[in-house]
């Protein structure tokens, strides 16, 4: 994973994108409380940093971490299990440098599908997903709680 420089109002900050460390979590899990109805635990973060079939990343603009990513690898297939980006800082472009990192990490190790789902009625993720080449698989209905939604299935080859 790598950064890039980018032009900011008034000046020049970079973003990068990196793996996760334990020292990433307190942040981490404040973006998942903020972002999420039901948000996985810091524990299931910290956890998912010990596994080695999952990839945590961050992706840190000139404040800090802006956001992060959770991908799961089987063999040839993986899954966008989370992602977020701090409210605050969305339209920034970060999640799109974050996923344009992740889809280039899973291709390099191995992975020819990768898989991931995403509340139904959440425009500006669906965009973000699509615009990478992602399409609707299927449907599974009222999979998300705190509100209860379906969640669309979308896939990418790689």
């Amino acid at each position: 994973m790598g950064g890039g420089a980018r032009s900011a109002a008034g000046g020049r900050f970079v973003i990068t994108v990196r793996s996760a460390t334990e020292a990433d979590l307190d942040a981490i899990a404040v973006i998942e409380q903020a972002s999420f109805g039901d948000p996985w635990s810091r524990k299931s973060f910290s956890e998912s940093l010990a596994r080695d079939f999952v990839r945590v990343s961050v992706v840190e603009d000139g404040t800090g971490i802006a956001g992060y990513s959770v991908v799961w690898t089987s063999g040839e297939e993986c899954e966008l299990a989370n992602l977020a980006v701090d409210p605050a800082r969305r339209g920034a472009g970060l999640g799109a440098r974050l996923m344009e990192a992740l889809l280039a990490q899973a291709h390099a190790d191995g992975a020819m599908v990768m898989f991931l789902e995403v509340r139904a009625s959440n425009a500006a993720a669906r965009q973000l997903y699509e615009a990478r080449g992602f399409h609707e698989v299927g449907r599974r209905p009222m999979y998300y709680k705190n509100p209860s939604e379906d969640a669309l299935v979308l896939r990418r080859d790689l």
